[in-house]
């Protein structure tokens, strides 16, 4: 029980630490006391006005609504986190939804969220119970027979997480009958399991780092951006590896068969990578578990 109260409490830091970066969600300059600290601010996103996306049923019931419902993580730290002291969202995903919302025409108090594990992700979109979800969404093939991606808005590398004082796991190859830990229905799975280890499944990865730090598992394996994330907040206690050994390159997931909003969810990742949203944005967040940011991916527009 020590070892859970002691990572809520941590989490519960992230969600300080990355609100104090953000301010109220889609304020402008409210970041790190309109930037007293120096930390970096994230940009605002103006609401397009008289969007009309023809074609598009998600769009247009969405518009019939008043509001969108977006899919996201709600464990990642500095990616996508909620607050639950006060139902806040945070990270470099959250503000991914955010930036394709406001370009659709919505604005972040016509967000409802919806915290979906990767095992609901494909059936909550085929189903239209979410717009669109954004939250480490690795695009596949498999994926791609009942869903459509928009992007990649962000490549990653599959890595591994473990004890700061492990020097037995240098990378994939030595995990061969260790206790591997990783988020059910993911693609992580199927990448670690040909080098041989005992794969334990959670429904998230906090509760795979919770078993990391009391011993229980070896190591935790999933994108570099999520576990460094993660090690950031423990630090002195969990490092990453850093071997990459899988490229991971993160979509946002919609209707399979609407094309039209696809487009324009493109079209608005583009824009606010052209205009310097995305790095803003990437180094509020993500940036700040002290990882550079990489090169911002070409889009797939097939």
């Amino acid at each position: 029980m020590r070892t859970r109260r002691t990572i809520a409490v941590a989490l519960c830091a992230v969600a300080l630490t990355a609100t104090a970066a953000c301010g109220k969600s889609g304020s402008p300059g409210d970041a790190a006391a309109d930037g007293a600290s120096g930390a970096p601010q994230l940009p605002t996103y103006p609401v397009k006005t008289d969007v009309k996306l023809e074609g598009s049923k998600t769009f247009a019931d969405a518009k019939a609504a008043g509001h969108l419902t977006i899919g996201a993580k709600s464990d990642q730290p500095f990616l996508g986190f909620q607050d639950l002291t006060n139902n806040t969202r945070s990270g470099f995903d959250i503000e991914i939804a955010k930036m394709i919302a406001a370009d659709l025409g919505f604005s972040p108090d016509q967000i409802t969220w919806q915290t979906l594990v990767s095992s609901q992700r494909e059936p909550s979109i085929a189903k239209g119970q979410i717009d669109y979800y954004v939250g480490t969404y690795s695009i596949s093939d498999e994926r791609k027979k009942s869903i459509s991606f928009a992007g990649p808005y962000y490549v990653a590398g599959q890595d591994l997480l473990v004890a700061k004082d492990n020097t037995t796991i240098t990378g994939p190859e030595s995990t061969k009958d260790k206790n591997v830990c990783t988020a059910t229905g993911s693609t992580s799975i199927k990448n670690i399991e040909k080098y041989g280890p005992k794969i334990t499944q959670f429904d998230g990865y906090s509760a795979c780092v919770e078993k990391l730090l009391s011993g229980e598992v070896d190591a935790v394996t999933t994108d570099d951006a999520i576990l460094k994330g993660f090690a950031s907040k423990f630090k002195g206690k969990l490092k990453v590896v850093g071997q990459p050994f899988h490229p991971e390159s993160y979509g946002v997931g919609l209707n399979k068969d609407d094309k039209v909003l696809r487009d324009a969810i493109n079209d608005a990742i583009k824009a606010h990578q052209d205009n310097g949203d995305w790095k803003k944005a990437y180094d509020a967040t993500l940036g700040l578990s002290g990882s550079a940011a990489p090169q911002v991916p070409a889009l797939d527009r097939y």
